[in-house]
């Protein structure tokens, strides 16, 4: 008897994968942009800055209002954190900041992309115009090697094993 299923494969054309993403990929541009209200409240430095990290950060272009109350809800548990740190309170923190994007990997789950800012001083021309090819390099070395040979040292000049060391 045959394992496997007994089903003939379907021709290349009618290949189609069950998993496809159901929506497109969101790419973000970081800009430093505030957004989003300010924390109500009394809290210390350390959770203010946690949040307007949030406020400054590319996914807050996404944010809807059930976003920002949700971070409203989690300041409270990031301060009692900072004064008193437990398993229990990461482990909420990590989850909720996980549906808002926080790391690399839950930004890659959610299709969300953050684009490279653009740097001044990359190449602008066509890929490998920058490169400098290895023959000419060679020659470079040979001219300069054939303008300015070195003297031979006389051996008069040579060290002699009586000679204290140089250093």
């Amino acid at each position: 008897m045959a394992r496997g299923t007994m089903h003939a494969p379907k021709p290349d054309g009618e290949r189609r994968r069950r998993n496809a993403p159901s929506h497109g990929e969101s790419v973000l541009t970081p800009d430093g942009q505030l957004r989003g209200p300010e924390l109500a409240g009394t809290y210390a430095a350390e959770t203010k800055a946690w949040h307007e990290t949030w406020r400054r950060s590319p996914q807050a272009q996404l944010f809807q209002d059930t976003d920002w109350s949700r971070l409203a809800l989690l300041a409270p548990i990031v301060e009692a954190y900072f004064r008193r740190p437990t398993a229990a309170a990461l482990s909420e923190i990590r989850m909720n900041e996980e549906r808002l994007g926080a790391t690399v990997v839950d930004r890659m789950r959610a299709r969300i992309r953050i684009a490279e800012p653009e740097l001044d001083d990359a190449p602008t021309g066509p890929v490998g115009s920058n490169v400098t090819p290895i023959t000419a390099r060679r020659d470079s070395i040979r001219a300069r090697l054939a303008a300015d040979p070195e003297p031979e040292p006389e051996l008069a000049e040579l060290p002699t094993a009586s000679d204290p060391a140089p250093f």
